[in-house]
């Protein structure tokens, strides 16, 4: 079987650090499902970091109540978060970290 890896590390770029490293491997084993859990709590606390530091109240489960507007908001900051993190830690051409779109 194949085993593919996907890894995130967020680390301390974020305030409280809520994402954290994740690794989730697709090697065909059991900890595959657990690995995948542990992504969906990490990132849901990422989300919820991200939506407290916009004060947009997000509640468990269904949030159908917020505007466009708010959700949007929350995952623009994730993903700008995310490039700005990527942009410091991951080597670039020169070795030396960078735009990862040039």
């Amino acid at each position: 079987m194949a085993n593919n890896s996907n890894s995130i590390n967020t680390g301390s770029s974020f305030s409280s650090g809520s994402v954290g490293n994740v690794s989730s491997s697709t090697s065909g084993g059991s900890s595959n499902s657990s690995n995948n859990n542990e992504l969906k709590q990490r990132l849901s606390g990422f989300k919820t970091e991200v939506a407290g530091s916009l004060n947009v109240n997000l509640k468990q489960g269904y949030n159908g109540d917020l505007t466009a507007r708010e959700a949007g908001s929350i995952g623009g900051e994730m993903v700008k978060r995310m490039i700005a993190y990527a942009e410091q830690n991951f080597a670039g051409p020169g070795g030396t970290g960078g735009n990862l779109l040039q």
